[in-house]
């Protein structure tokens, strides 16, 4: 952390304070800046430049783009004068409503992604997709029970959990997926498995209401993946259980622009912490599968208990 006196003297510009507003609520690009802030490409990244010197941001590569946000700092003064900044600077409002339009813009690319893939995606390669993490994972369901299937897709992996669950509720953003899987569970035979559009990270499921929470290779596509984490546990019945299927942390930046993953998976590390963050409790954590091929990608699972 650089000093007092450079901090104040960078947090002076009222733009700059306009920029560390917004990277308080969500990770941004230079570009989305561009677009929310209406300055130039040189104009953002000397603000940004200025702001990474004076050790208030960083910034890590996500696909082409970097993604910019507030530098972790305790017993910083930043706080305080973002707080009074918020309520001084006019332009703060108008701001937080463009970011709002910039990230639904981002979500929107992802959503379209997986609706001109839908009914390829059992075709298709997909990273993570392995039947053996899948049947891991199933041992350690106890049937009859209900179930939600979060960023499920097509809904392949319902229909597999729907044979021996009472009810699977299979929530997806992509109104394309959610229509091929209707599709394929009618043509099955499937009646208990019941498909709803809907964001992870606001999953429009009633609360306690479900036994299970699956997350299968869906969490790194979430935004905000420790939101999903906490929406797990409000519609779980106490006594309940997450599993999550994911991506081992890897470095291949391709998956950004490949597959729209917003992660480039998670260390067991980092699952643990959402699950305890959230409030799960008694977390288990294993590397489950290996690709043979390049880049290699390895399967994560982790399960967790909503206490009673």
């Amino acid at each position: 952390m650089a000093s007092i006196v450079k901090i104040l003297r960078v947090v002076a510009d009222p733009n700059r304070l306009r920029i560390l507003l917004l990277l308080r609520g969500e990770k941004l690009s230079v570009a989305e800046l561009q677009e929310i802030l209406a300055m130039g490409q040189s104009t953002i990244s000397t603000h940004l430049s200025q702001l990474k010197q004076a050790g208030l941001v960083e910034d890590r590569r996500t696909g082409k783009n970097h993604l910019y946000r507030p530098a972790p700092a305790k017993g910083s003064p930043l706080d305080e004068i973002l707080a009074k900044a918020k309520a001084e600077i006019p332009e703060a409002p108008a701001d937080q409503a463009a970011m709002r339009r910039v990230v639904k813009k981002r979500q929107d690319r992802m959503r379209s992604f997986f609706d001109s893939v839908a009914g390829r995606l059992g075709k298709d390669y997909v990273p993570g997709k392995s039947w053996k993490g899948m049947a891991e994972a199933l041992l350690r369901l106890m049937p009859p029970l209900v179930i939600a299937d979060l960023g499920a897709g097509e809904g392949a992996f319902a229909l597999l959990l729907a044979e021996r669950a009472r009810k699977v509720i299979a929530v997806d953003t992509s109104a394309r997926m959610i229509e091929v899987g209707r599709e394929q569970a009618r043509r099955h035979g499937v009646k208990n498995v019941e498909y709803r559009l809907g964001d992870m990270e606001e999953i429009p499921i009633e609360d306690s209401s479900v036994d299970l929470v699956f997350f299968s290779q869906s969490l790194h596509h979430a935004l905000h993946p420790e939101r999903a984490v906490h929406e797990a546990w409000r519609i779980l019945q106490p006594g309940g259980r997450i599993v999550i299927l994911d991506l081992v942390k890897h470095r291949f930046e391709e998956a950004h622009e490949l597959y729209a993953d917003e992660w480039l998976g998670f260390s067991e590390l980092e699952v643990e912490a959402m699950l305890e963050k959230a409030g799960f409790r008694n977390a288990e954590t294993s590397v489950v599968h290996k690709e043979p091929e390049t880049p290699q990608f390895q399967t994560l699972l982790a399960v967790a208990d909503k206490q009673s």
